[in-house]
């Protein structure tokens, strides 16, 4: 890979991922820039040319944290700085890998020195390094929520902290955030994406001739790095020269109070949540107007800022796309394009405003009122309520009337014949409901999230043991018990403790893990009844919402006619399942077996992947199973495979009518789970029904 890095200038097309980088380049307190799009859309290599744009900054001589030689930061750790010398250095661009630890990013105390020793050893973490630079988080929608929790408060703040067991440390943490996402891959909160500035939506462009340039650019820069970007380094030159003039430019801007309540209006009328939005706005135009070189903030600034700033914050519920109704948003431009006037009184007497003391009616009588009959002041007033005549449709003549002269003679119907077992077209998904937690049994080391119970990073602490790795989470009350015992024969003589490496202990934490919610639904023609496949939908559906506020990762598999098909591979999107499960057709055979054996064979390549990730299986079916020799049998033995490997499962029974076989509860013994029936979801949900499953626990109060 070469180093010479891919000119920004050179970069086909993507206009508004183009201005959002920019703005944030002039003014970094618009929060970051989010940008959204499909894989190989170019989002990283723009991000990474863009730091080729940046001034270069002075940082003090031997200053860890790139302190400003011009006024350094009074609580660096490196510090003071007096009378430092400095020097001249590009801004940095610092990369996120998606697995990044807590400690990597904040930096990492060593508590076994500052406790033995007394002495504060801090290794400086990513955040220190993109100090005055660009913090790029590639895939931030695959970060632990905590982690991008950690990364956005320091953007807002310009601080990072770093407290452990009573030692602190604090830096200045200013940078340049952009984070990139592929949506297919799984949303962020909402609560996360309000934190971003700005959001970009991307996608390839679908002209030939453009797609083309892009193909013919990168053939020769992969050909010749150094030669392509010569190219391009005039303009180079004059964009970052225009990104320098606009930074000072800057404070000169300002912000009009019709500007301003522009900003205020389109954020009262969009009904987005909390003032950030309007900050984030106010702080957009301002640098859009330095960034077209005006000291005032115009209409189209606020126009442009409201579609950068505004689409990620419109989102109410998981399944929402972000999105900006434009009408609505001239609409209310154009309401207050003007400054506020204060009303004027209304004049007293007579006169077409004063009213007459002789009319006939509220509005004079001579108005076209009520007394004077209808709303163009003449006729016969409208009749209402009963008085206003009836239309109906005629009614059909009997059966043995005669038949008007001329009227044709009615036709013989055909007898009508049932129609081939075919294809349903998809039905609508009921409205999803809260449901009950339930969690797998035992304690889970997986990854962070609110469902099992699991040892992790957060939580309350259960227990100490020796440390694993470095020490990061030292249990101060287990360290010292260990030590206590050694102290005169190591030769203690005054109040402080002697300690050695063999004392220290560190927490260990007990919270919540996410889990692998595996759907297995049956799509056959006994589930194509309306009303019962509204019904699954609908159950289905709020146990996806439920999976997204709990953080699992989610796959659907689908069976009918003759096999059974993956719908959706095990994803973070469920915003995707919900699009998959809409769209879901029915009718055919039952291969129930088909199902579990594709179940099973999905949850074996996953516990390869991911061997911390527990999963939970939810089949949807009635039980029966068609399409074999034997299928019931087949789909007995399918389950067996399951249990074996203690899949926690439940299954939901959509067997309906007086007279009921049981099918479904029979295999829900034999996969060693438990079976609800939709006709208790709506009292307790899903969830609240698993308690009696062997390898599901639930509990009985509601998430919160």
């Amino acid at each position: 890979m070469s180093d010479v890095r891919y000119p920004f200038t050179a970069i086909v097309g993507m206009a508004d991922l183009r201005l959002g980088l920019l703005l944030n380049a002039v003014s970094p307190a618009v929060g970051g820039v989010l940008v959204r799009g499909e894989k190989g859309t170019a989002k990283s290599t723009m991000v990474r040319a863009l730091a080729g744009l940046l001034p270069s900054i002075a940082a003090v001589d031997g200053c860890r944290f790139a302190c400003d030689p011009a006024g350094p930061d009074p609580q660096c750790p490196d510090g003071p700085h007096p009378a430092a010398g400095s020097h001249e250095r590009p801004s940095q661009l610092v990369e996120l890998p998606v697995g990044v630890a807590e400690d990597r990013i904040v930096g990492s105390l060593d508590l076994e020195r500052a406790l033995a020793e007394g002495v504060k050893a801090y290794e400086p973490g990513l955040l220190a390094k993109a100090h005055r630079g660009v913090l790029y988080i590639d895939e931030v929608n695959l970060l632990q929520d905590h982690v991008v929790d950690l990364l956005l408060d320091a953007a807002a703040m310009g601080r990072s902290y770093v407290e452990r067991e009573g030692v602190s440390v604090r830096h200045a943490a200013r940078f340049l955030l952009v984070g990139t996402m592929n949506p297919e891959e799984g949303e962020l909160r909402p609560q996360l994406l309000d934190r971003f500035g700005l959001t970009v939506e991307i996608a390839a462009t679908r002209e030939p001739a453009e797609r083309a340039e892009v193909v013919r650019r990168r053939l020769a820069y992969d050909a010749d790095p150094a030669g392509f970007a010569a190219r391009f380094a005039e303009d180079e030159r004059a964009l970052a020269g225009r990104i320098t003039a606009a930074r000072e430019l800057l404070p000169e801007v300002e912000l009009t109070d019709t500007a301003l309540r522009q900003i205020t209006a389109v954020c009262a009328a969009f009904e987005v949540d909390g003032l950030r939005a309007d900050i984030v706005m106010a702080r957009t135009a301002v640098a859009l107007a330095a960034w077209d070189g005006r000291t005032e903030v115009l209409e189209e600034d606020v126009r442009k800022a409201a579609r950068l700033a505004l689409p990620h914050r419109r989102r109410r519920n998981p399944f929402d796309a972000p999105g900006l109704d434009e009408e609505q948003l001239e609409r209310t431009l154009e309401e207050h394009a003007q400054p506020e006037t204060e009303p004027e009184p209304e004049p007293e007497g007579d006169g077409p405003d004063g009213g007459d003391p002789d009319g006939d009616g509220p509005d004079g009588g001579s108005d076209g009122g009520p007394g004077d009959g209808g709303p163009d002041g003449g006729g016969a007033p409208e009749p209402t309520g009963d008085a206003a005549p009836e239309t109906s449709a005629p009614e059909p003549a009997p059966a043995d009337a005669p038949a008007e002269a001329g009227a044709p003679e009615p036709q013989p119907v055909p007898a009508q014949h049932p129609a081939p077992a075919r294809e349903s077209a998809p039905v609508a998904a009921g409205d999803p409901y809260r449901t009950r937690l339930f969690t797998v049994q035992g304690t889970g080391r997986g990854a962070q999230g609110r469902r099992s119970p699991a040892e992790t990073s957060a939580g309350h602490t259960v227990r100490a043991r020796r440390p694993q790795g470095t020490l990061s989470r030292l249990h101060l009350t287990a360290t010292l018990q260990a030590a206590a015992p050694h102290q005169v024969a190591r030769g203690r003589d005054g109040r402080a403790l002697v300690l050695h490496k063999d004392d220290f202990r560190e927490q260990v934490r007990r919270g919540r893990e996410s889990n692998l919610v595996l759907f297995v639904v049956d799509a056959s023609g006994s589930m194509a009844a309306r009303q019962r496949m509204t019904a699954v939908k609908g159950a289905v559906l709020s146990l996806l919402m439920d999976a997204y506020q709990r953080r699992d990762k989610i796959g659907m598999i689908t069976f009918r006619g003759t096999g059974a098909e993956l719908a959706l591979p095990p994803t973070s999107s469920v915003e995707v399942g919900a699009a998959r499960l809409e769209s879901l057709p029915t009718g055919g055979r039952t291969p129930l077996a088909a199902g579990l054996l594709r179940a099973h064979e999905v949850l074996r390549v996953e516990r390869l992947r991911d061997p911390d990730r527990r999963p939970l299986l939810v089949l949807v079916t009635d039980g029966r199973a068609t399409g074999g020799r034997d299928a019931l049998a087949d789909s007995r033995r399918a389950a067996g495979l399951l249990a074996a490997q203690r899949t926690a499962s439940v299954v939901l029974d959509c067997e309906s009518g007086p007279v009921r076989l049981g099918l479904a509860r029979t295999l829900a013994g034999l996969l060693g789970g438990s079976a609800v029936s939709l006709d208790e979801l709506r009292a307790e949900g899903v969830a609240s029904l698993v308690r009696a499953n062997r390898p599901v626990t639930t509990s009985m109060r509601k998430a919160a």
